[in-house]
């Protein structure tokens, strides 16, 4: 009689159990909807408001300390320079600064070794410039040059985080009307319509206007100022939309 009763509480415990995981995973089971898929991109193209320049001095002694010092005086001229045309300090970065040999090779003697040997140390210091106002790019790499700067390697035009903000939103606005435009057409091709809206994917942004290893010739304190066009940039907006029909 006990094993009759432990036998059928262990059916009972199984059907319970197949129950209750039959209730769990409902939810998820959206076979019995009716959807339709929608994507859209919208483009919307804006003036930088926002730009970085990257500048670096670059000394070479061969003794590793005077190549340090020459570098430090001509770099604090750079940085003064640049503050006293009203450049706020908090707008200058070190953003790189390296010590590396440089070496010359040594032809082998006749049955000897090949090698190398150091001829002299290179100190580089790059300064990254950040500027609100994207129309005095030009004047700041005059200024540079004019006190020390003889490397350059980046100039970024890019948009404020407000300015982006504005952009996106209106990029992303394009693209929800044009994926709805896309989801109505087929939904009255069918002969259904739209009852709501079941999930959203977002994705874009924007890359900035960049100039690498800009040349500096011919930039000089009293030639004209240095011409520099920052371009424009366009920012993008991508949706994924599922459509709830009927």
């Amino acid at each position: 009689m006990m094993r009759k009763i432990t036998i059928l509480s262990a059916a009972l415990l199984l059907v319970a159990i197949a129950i209750t995981g039959s209730a769990a995973a409902a939810p998820l089971d959206f076979t019995s909807e009716r959807v339709i898929h929608a994507s859209g991109s919208g483009n919307v193209i804006g003036t930088p408001d926002r730009a970085q320049v990257s500048l670096a001095v670059e000394t070479e002694n061969i003794d590793v300390k005077s190549a340090q010092q020459e570098n430090a005086a001509r770099m604090t001229q750079v940085i003064d320079a640049l503050v006293a045309s009203g450049i706020p300090k908090d707008a200058l970065k070190t953003t790189g600064y390296n010590i590396y040999p440089v070496y010359d090779d040594i032809k082998p003697l006749e049955g000897g070794a090949s090698g190398q040997k150091v001829h002299s140390y290179r100190v580089t210091n790059t300064l990254t410039v950040t500027l609100h106002d994207v129309s005095r790019t030009g004047e700041v790499i005059d200024i540079a040059v004019a006190n020390g700067i003889n490397s350059a390697s980046s100039i970024q035009f890019m948009l404020s985080d407000e300015q982006a903000q504005v952009l996106r939103t209106e990029a992303l606005k394009k693209a929800v009307a044009r994926a709805r435009a896309d989801a109505d057409t087929v939904a009255s091709a069918l002969g259904v319509r739209i009852t709501g809206v079941r999930d959203v994917d977002i994705s874009g942004g924007y890359m900035p206007v960049l100039y690498e290893n800009y040349m500096l010739e011919g930039a000089a304190p009293k030639a004209a100022a240095t011409p520099i066009q920052p371009g424009d940039v366009t920012v993008t907006a991508s949706i994924s939309v599922t459509y709830l029909i009927r």
